[in-house]
Parts: C-alpha cells; sequence; structure tokens
C-alpha cells in the first residue's frame, strides 16, 4: 500500500436552497486537493480547482487520470439545469485542469457515476427529479447528453415528496444495469444500459417500491453480487436486496434502522458504503438532533 494518497473533497461555493428549504451559504472555494500521508494519517492541500461552482459530487474515470464533478445549479448558462465539469488530473500534484462543462438537462444534479467503459457518466438531478447521460469524448472531455429519462410522481411526505428527486445512480458490475434510488417517489427506478448508444430503457421489472415516506437515497453493491443495500434518508433506515444480476431484479430480504432503539428526535441518512470485501458498512446521518 502506498504510504501516501491523493484526497479530493468537493464542496459548496455558492448559496443553495435544499429540499428541506434550508439554505446553505456555500464557503467553499472549488475541489481542494489533499496529499494524505496514510503512516501518520496527516494530509496537507498540495492544489485548489477555483472558479467551479458547486462541485458537490465528484467520480473519476477508470483510468483515474480524469475526474468528473457535478455542478449542483439551478441555472446554468441561463437555463433551468445544473452541470458537469471534466478534468485531467496530474497524478504527481493532483492538479486539475479544466477540460469543459456540459448541462444535465435536470436542477441540481447531486451525484455521477462513471460507466465501467469510461465512456459515459451518468448523472441523477436531484431537483427536477431526472436521470441524465453524458457521453465522454476520446480527450475525456464531455459531449452532449446522449439521454435524459425525467421521472414522475409523489409520496407520502407533502413537503420533501411532493414530485420525484433522483437521488444517485448506481451501475451493477456488468455495467448493464443502472439503480437510481428516488427520494420522492419511494422507488428504486431500474433500467438497461445500452453502451453503444448511451440510453436507458426502463427494465422488464422497472422499478421496486419501499416503505411510503423512506425516502431512498443511495444504492450500494456488494463486491461479491447477489446483494444490494439502500439507504433511505427520511426514515434514517437500510433496506437489504437478493440481487439476479442475469434479470436486474431486487428483492427485499430486511429493512433496519440506523438509529439506537432509544433515539428520539429527528434525523436524516445521507450516504452508505460497503468494505471492499463486503463485510462491513458505513452509513454517515447527514442530521440528527437528538430530543
Amino acid at each position: 500500500m502506498p504510504k501516501q494518497r491523493l484526497v479530493f473533497i468537493g464542496t459548496y461555493t455558492e448559496p443553495i436552497r435544499f429540499g428541506t428549504g434550508k439554505v446553505l451559504a456555500g464557503k467553499g472555494k472549488g475541489i481542494y486537493v489533499y496529499r494524505l500521508d496514510v503512516s501518520s494519517d496527516s494530509m496537507e492541500q498540495c492544489s485548489l480547482a477555483e472558479g467551479v461552482p458547486n462541485p458537490s459530487y465528484l467520480a473519476f474515470h477508470p483510468s483515474r487520470r480524469f475526474l468528473y464533478a457535478v455542478n449542483e445549479l439551478k441555472e446554468f448558462e441561463g437555463a433551468p439545469t445544473g452541470a458537469v465539469s471534466a478534468f485531467s488530473v496530474d497524478p504527481g500534484s493532483g492538479t486539475l485542469r479544466s477540460l469543459n462543462r456540459k448541462p444535465t438537462h435536470g436542477t441540481d444534479p447531486c451525484h455521477l457515476t462513471v460507466h465501467q467503459t469510461g465512456r459515459y457518466v451518468l448523472v441523477a438531478n436531484f431537483m427536477s427529479g431526472s436521470v441524465c447521460v453524458l457521453p465522454i469524448r476520446e480527450d475525456s472531455s464531455l459531449g452532449d447528453a446522449t439521454d435524459v429519462i425525467q421521472h414522475r410522481g409523489s409520496s407520502a411526505d407533502p413537503v420533501r415528496q411532493s414530485g420525484p428527486h433522483a437521488h444517485a445512480v448506481t451501475l451493477d458490475d456488468t455495467g448493464r444495469y443502472a439503480f437510481v434510488p428516488d427520494l420522492g417517489i419511494d422507488k428504486v427506478m431500474v433500467y438497461t444500459f445500452d453502451a453503444n448508444r448511451g440510453k436507458l430503457e426502463p427494465n422488464d421489472e422497472p422499478w421496486v417500491e419501499v416503505t411510503a415516506g423512506a425516502g431512498p437515497r443511495k444504492l450500494v453493491m456488494h463486491p461479491g453480487g447477489g446483494y444490494a443495500y439502500l439507504i433511505n434518508e427520511l426514515d434514517s433506515t437500510m433496506t437489504a436486496f437478493r440481487y439476479d444480476g442475469d434479470r436486474g431484479v431486487l428483492r427485499e430480504i430486511q429493512t433496519l434502522s440506523t438509529l439506537p432503539e432509544d433515539f428520539k428526535g429527528a434525523s436524516t441518512c445521507a450516504e452508505a458504503q460497503i468494505s471492499p470485501r463486503g463485510s462491513s458498512f458505513t452509513a454517515r446521518i447527514a442530521d440528527t438532533t437528538a430530543s
């Protein structure tokens, strides 16, 4: 294991209104790059990519030579949309060089993933509740969208779930199936992905529903295959599924709370990560107020 690693940190650089109605001031300056010394657990900033608006989520190209960042915005170039920025990465210093920026055809893009082929970026537009596919050109800059899918519907919470809110895009290990948890409609939408055309199509079983008011946010696949795990933001639970990789089908096994039994107050969940060996989880609580 190398003793030093580069750490890339996205930020909010300008005010943004979340689905909760809260406004975050946004005091970041762009994408920060730190050098982590794993032997001493110390970090030192080595570069900063300024002038990148609200780069709240980052994803690497499979080559690790290029980085893509959502620009979590409600307006870009005078249109009601956010964007994605593409960068080349200097492997020594971590310095980012801007390649280009493309609209996502939906507002407040909050998550993106790069297809295993390195040919597409798939983006979840939170506020508008849509999914966008952006092709990656030969020089690793972004092309115009090859597909945009708009979700429809609502669910139990009249404030948080009055409309669709696509929250993430997860690909299975084959890259054939894409899963999009939608907080606003309490469904994980399931798509087949055509990597030749950059197109999404509803799977034969086009979604899996969760408990009304759960607010699905992020799905992670077990590295050994056969299972998937969903963090639910609004009711602070995690749902386990069996996964049929041949058909792209999820079947619920159980749902457990992420909170202690004696917890009283308000809580929302934000992120789930599974260890490389698939033996443990990390769940991040976005906001908790105990009483």
